[in-house]
Protein backbone atom coordinates (compact mmCIF):
# COMPACT_ATOMS: atom_id res chain seq x y z
CA UNK A 1 0.00 0.00 0.00
CA UNK A 2 1.21 3.58 -1.13
CA UNK A 3 2.19 6.00 1.85
CA UNK A 4 0.34 9.07 0.91
CA UNK A 5 2.25 12.07 1.87
CA UNK A 6 -1.09 13.69 3.63
CA UNK A 7 -0.98 11.69 6.39
CA UNK A 8 2.75 12.19 6.97
CA UNK A 9 2.72 15.64 7.14
CA UNK A 10 -0.47 15.47 9.48
CA UNK A 11 1.49 13.18 12.10
CA UNK A 12 4.25 16.18 11.82
CA UNK A 13 6.91 13.66 9.89
CA UNK A 14 8.14 16.62 7.97
CA UNK A 15 9.78 18.58 11.10
CA UNK A 16 13.39 18.09 11.26
CA UNK A 17 16.01 19.62 13.83
CA UNK A 18 17.09 23.66 14.16
CA UNK A 19 19.48 24.57 11.17
CA UNK A 20 22.19 24.94 13.25
CA UNK A 21 22.32 21.65 14.27
CA UNK A 22 22.34 19.30 10.82
CA UNK A 23 24.25 17.74 8.70
CA UNK A 24 24.82 18.53 5.70
CA UNK A 25 24.56 14.91 4.47
CA UNK A 26 20.62 15.10 5.18
CA UNK A 27 20.39 18.17 2.05
CA UNK A 28 19.42 15.93 -0.70
CA UNK A 29 16.31 14.82 1.91
CA UNK A 30 15.69 18.73 3.51
CA UNK A 31 12.98 20.51 1.49
CA UNK A 32 13.33 24.12 2.95
CA UNK A 33 13.79 26.01 6.08
CA UNK A 34 11.27 27.75 7.96
CA UNK A 35 11.70 29.50 10.99
CA UNK A 36 15.50 28.15 12.20
CA UNK A 37 14.17 24.88 11.52
CA UNK A 38 14.42 22.18 8.44
CA UNK A 39 11.52 20.94 6.99
CA UNK A 40 12.33 17.32 5.38
CA UNK A 41 10.58 16.73 1.83
CA UNK A 42 7.89 14.10 2.61
CA UNK A 43 7.69 13.12 -1.24
CA UNK A 44 11.10 11.82 -0.99
CA UNK A 45 9.84 10.42 2.88
CA UNK A 46 7.37 8.28 1.12
CA UNK A 47 9.13 7.07 -1.73
CA UNK A 48 11.80 5.48 0.96
CA UNK A 49 9.26 4.02 3.34
CA UNK A 50 8.05 2.02 0.55
CA UNK A 51 11.62 1.23 -0.53
CA UNK A 52 12.34 0.16 2.80
CA UNK A 53 9.35 -1.24 2.95
CA UNK A 54 9.75 -3.80 0.32
CA UNK A 55 12.92 -4.91 1.33
CA UNK A 56 12.32 -5.58 4.61
CA UNK A 57 9.25 -7.66 3.52
CA UNK A 58 11.54 -9.94 1.58
CA UNK A 59 13.62 -10.69 4.33
CA UNK A 60 10.54 -11.27 6.90
CA UNK A 61 9.52 -13.70 4.03
CA UNK A 62 13.39 -15.59 3.87
CA UNK A 63 12.53 -16.45 7.70
CA UNK A 64 15.07 -14.12 8.97
CA UNK A 65 14.48 -11.71 12.06
CA UNK A 66 14.74 -8.15 11.59
CA UNK A 67 15.52 -6.43 15.07
CA UNK A 68 14.25 -2.92 16.63
CA UNK A 69 15.88 -0.97 18.44
CA UNK A 70 14.81 2.33 19.78
CA UNK A 71 15.81 3.55 23.63
CA UNK A 72 14.53 6.68 23.64
CA UNK A 73 11.74 7.45 25.67
CA UNK A 74 8.98 8.51 23.08
CA UNK A 75 9.72 5.44 21.15
CA UNK A 76 10.42 2.93 23.48
CA UNK A 77 6.36 1.85 23.86
CA UNK A 78 5.72 2.05 20.57
CA UNK A 79 8.58 0.07 19.00
CA UNK A 80 7.55 -2.51 21.81
CA UNK A 81 4.11 -2.28 20.78
CA UNK A 82 4.84 -2.76 16.67
CA UNK A 83 7.52 -5.24 16.82
CA UNK A 84 5.98 -7.33 19.54
CA UNK A 85 2.74 -7.39 17.21
CA UNK A 86 4.28 -8.92 14.10
CA UNK A 87 6.57 -10.99 16.65
CA UNK A 88 10.07 -9.64 16.04
CA UNK A 89 12.77 -9.00 18.75
CA UNK A 90 13.29 -5.33 20.10
CA UNK A 91 15.50 -3.50 22.44
CA UNK A 92 13.83 -0.70 24.06
CA UNK A 93 16.30 -0.43 27.30
CA UNK A 94 20.40 0.33 27.30
CA UNK A 95 21.84 -1.14 24.42
CA UNK A 96 23.79 -4.12 25.37
CA UNK A 97 27.69 -3.71 24.63
CA UNK A 98 28.35 -6.58 22.14
CA UNK A 99 24.73 -7.90 21.62
CA UNK A 100 25.99 -8.76 18.06
CA UNK A 101 29.80 -8.79 17.69
CA UNK A 102 29.49 -11.03 20.81
CA UNK A 103 25.94 -12.66 20.10
CA UNK A 104 27.41 -16.29 21.44
CA UNK A 105 27.32 -14.61 25.26
CA UNK A 106 24.09 -12.83 24.99
CA UNK A 107 22.81 -16.43 23.95
CA UNK A 108 24.09 -18.13 27.13
CA UNK A 109 22.11 -15.08 28.88
CA UNK A 110 18.89 -15.59 27.49
CA UNK A 111 19.66 -19.56 28.13
CA UNK A 112 20.55 -18.71 31.77
CA UNK A 113 17.18 -17.05 32.15
CA UNK A 114 15.32 -20.10 30.60
CA UNK A 115 17.39 -22.20 32.72
CA UNK A 116 16.14 -20.28 36.58
CA UNK A 117 12.56 -20.77 34.59
CA UNK A 118 13.42 -24.52 34.76
CA UNK A 119 14.58 -24.42 38.31
CA UNK A 120 11.49 -22.99 39.39
CA UNK A 121 9.26 -25.29 37.69
CA UNK A 122 11.14 -28.83 38.50
CA UNK A 123 11.23 -27.50 42.38
CA UNK A 124 14.79 -27.04 42.37
CA UNK A 125 14.78 -22.97 43.45
CA UNK A 126 13.21 -24.20 46.77
CA UNK A 127 15.92 -26.19 47.31
CA UNK A 128 17.89 -22.62 47.46
CA UNK A 129 18.52 -20.73 50.63
CA UNK A 130 16.05 -17.47 50.84
CA UNK A 131 19.04 -15.22 50.05
CA UNK A 132 20.26 -17.24 47.23
CA UNK A 133 16.25 -17.13 46.07
CA UNK A 134 16.51 -12.98 46.03
CA UNK A 135 19.59 -13.32 44.26
CA UNK A 136 18.47 -15.43 41.38
CA UNK A 137 15.63 -13.33 41.25
CA UNK A 138 16.86 -10.05 40.88
CA UNK A 139 19.03 -11.76 38.12
CA UNK A 140 15.88 -13.23 36.04
CA UNK A 141 14.36 -9.72 36.62
CA UNK A 142 17.64 -8.31 34.99
CA UNK A 143 18.17 -10.44 32.72
CA UNK A 144 14.42 -10.17 31.70
CA UNK A 145 14.49 -6.52 31.72
CA UNK A 146 17.41 -6.21 29.36
CA UNK A 147 17.09 -9.48 27.36
CA UNK A 148 13.27 -10.92 27.23
CA UNK A 149 12.50 -9.29 24.57
CA UNK A 150 14.94 -11.50 22.08
CA UNK A 151 14.15 -14.91 23.54
CA UNK A 152 13.10 -15.95 20.37
CA UNK A 153 16.45 -14.47 18.59
CA UNK A 154 18.38 -18.04 18.09
CA UNK A 155 20.87 -16.37 15.64
CA UNK A 156 22.06 -13.08 14.28
CA UNK A 157 19.18 -10.88 12.62
CA UNK A 158 18.52 -10.83 9.24
CA UNK A 159 18.12 -6.55 9.80
CA UNK A 160 18.12 -3.80 12.25
CA UNK A 161 15.61 -1.33 12.43
CA UNK A 162 16.41 1.74 14.13
CA UNK A 163 14.84 5.08 15.34
CA UNK A 164 17.86 7.86 15.76
CA UNK A 165 20.95 6.66 14.64
CA UNK A 166 22.94 9.17 16.61
CA UNK A 167 21.65 7.97 20.28
CA UNK A 168 21.75 4.02 18.78
CA UNK A 169 25.40 4.45 17.46
CA UNK A 170 27.13 1.70 19.10
CA UNK A 171 24.37 -0.70 17.59
CA UNK A 172 24.90 0.96 14.17
CA UNK A 173 28.69 0.21 14.24
CA UNK A 174 28.34 -3.23 15.54
CA UNK A 175 26.14 -4.04 12.42
CA UNK A 176 27.90 -2.61 10.03
CA UNK A 177 31.01 -5.03 11.39
CA UNK A 178 28.70 -8.16 10.88
CA UNK A 179 27.61 -6.36 7.55
CA UNK A 180 23.63 -6.63 8.56
CA UNK A 181 21.75 -4.62 6.22
CA UNK A 182 20.45 -1.23 8.66
CA UNK A 183 17.45 0.55 8.08
CA UNK A 184 16.52 3.78 10.06
CA UNK A 185 14.15 6.78 10.66
CA UNK A 186 17.18 9.51 10.02
CA UNK A 187 16.56 13.02 11.44
CA UNK A 188 17.89 16.19 9.95
CA UNK A 189 20.78 16.16 12.68
CA UNK A 190 22.12 12.64 11.78
CA UNK A 191 24.78 11.37 8.84
CA UNK A 192 22.24 9.06 6.26
CA UNK A 193 25.55 7.45 4.84
CA UNK A 194 25.65 5.02 7.84
CA UNK A 195 22.50 3.67 6.83
CA UNK A 196 21.51 1.10 4.10
CA UNK A 197 17.80 2.37 4.16
CA UNK A 198 17.36 5.71 4.71
CA UNK A 199 13.87 6.82 5.91
CA UNK A 200 13.71 10.75 6.66
CA UNK A 201 12.20 11.77 9.33
CA UNK A 202 11.28 13.34 12.55
CA UNK A 203 12.74 10.79 14.97
CA UNK A 204 11.70 12.85 18.09
CA UNK A 205 8.19 13.12 18.03
CA UNK A 206 5.70 10.54 19.13
CA UNK A 207 3.13 10.60 16.42
CA UNK A 208 6.23 10.59 13.42
CA UNK A 209 7.63 7.44 14.62
CA UNK A 210 4.17 6.02 15.29
CA UNK A 211 3.36 6.35 11.84
CA UNK A 212 6.55 5.63 10.41
CA UNK A 213 6.70 1.84 12.44
CA UNK A 214 2.89 1.23 11.40
CA UNK A 215 3.78 0.97 7.09
CA UNK A 216 7.16 -0.44 8.54
CA UNK A 217 5.49 -3.33 10.39
CA UNK A 218 2.58 -3.66 7.97
CA UNK A 219 4.94 -4.22 5.23
CA UNK A 220 6.83 -6.94 7.57
CA UNK A 221 3.49 -8.53 8.42
CA UNK A 222 2.63 -9.09 4.56
CA UNK A 223 6.47 -10.75 3.89
CA UNK A 224 5.23 -13.41 6.95
CA UNK A 225 1.73 -13.64 5.25
CA UNK A 226 3.25 -14.55 2.13
CA UNK A 227 5.51 -17.05 3.65
CA UNK A 228 2.90 -18.64 5.35
CA UNK A 229 0.86 -18.46 2.42
CA UNK A 230 4.22 -20.55 0.30
CA UNK A 231 4.50 -22.65 3.71
CA UNK A 232 1.06 -23.55 3.11
CA UNK A 233 0.46 -24.81 -0.79
CA UNK A 234 3.59 -26.84 -0.17
CA UNK A 235 2.35 -28.41 2.51
CA UNK A 236 -0.99 -29.24 0.56
CA UNK A 237 0.98 -29.85 -2.85
CA UNK A 238 3.33 -32.80 -0.58
CA UNK A 239 0.04 -34.45 1.00
CA UNK A 240 -1.92 -34.16 -2.37
CA UNK A 241 -0.53 -37.66 -4.14
CA UNK A 242 -0.95 -39.54 -0.98
CA UNK A 243 -4.72 -38.88 -1.30
CA UNK A 244 -4.91 -40.03 -4.61
CA UNK A 245 -3.72 -43.17 -4.42
CA UNK A 246 -6.37 -45.14 -2.44
CA UNK A 247 -9.03 -44.22 -4.89
CA UNK A 248 -6.49 -46.59 -7.28
CA UNK A 249 -6.83 -49.25 -4.91
CA UNK A 250 -10.31 -48.67 -5.04
CA UNK A 251 -10.90 -48.93 -8.49
CA UNK A 252 -8.67 -51.86 -9.26
CA UNK A 253 -11.31 -54.43 -8.65
CA UNK A 254 -13.98 -52.89 -10.56
CA UNK A 255 -11.75 -53.22 -13.60
CA UNK A 256 -10.86 -57.04 -13.04
CA UNK A 257 -14.81 -57.80 -12.59
CA UNK A 258 -15.42 -58.09 -16.25
CA UNK A 259 -12.74 -60.46 -17.11
CA UNK A 260 -13.93 -62.81 -14.50
CA UNK A 261 -17.62 -62.77 -15.76
CA UNK A 262 -15.69 -63.74 -18.99
CA UNK A 263 -14.26 -66.62 -17.52
CA UNK A 264 -16.82 -67.90 -15.60
CA UNK A 265 -19.61 -67.71 -18.87
CA UNK A 266 -16.55 -69.99 -20.83
CA UNK A 267 -16.07 -72.46 -18.08
CA UNK A 268 -19.51 -73.04 -18.13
Amino acid sequence: MAVEVKELLEAGVHFGHLTRKWDPNMAPYVYMERNGIHIINLYKTAAKIDEAGAALSKIANSGRKILFVATKKQAKDIVAEKAGSINMPYITERWPGGMLTNFVTIRKAVKKMASIDRMKKDGTFMTLSKKERLQVDRLRAKLEKNLGSINDMTRLPGALFVVDIKREHIAIKEAQKLNIPIFAMVDTNSDPRQVDYVIPANDDASKSIDKILTHVTDAISEGLAERKAEKDATAKETTAPAAKAPKAKEEAPAKEAPAKIVAAEEEE
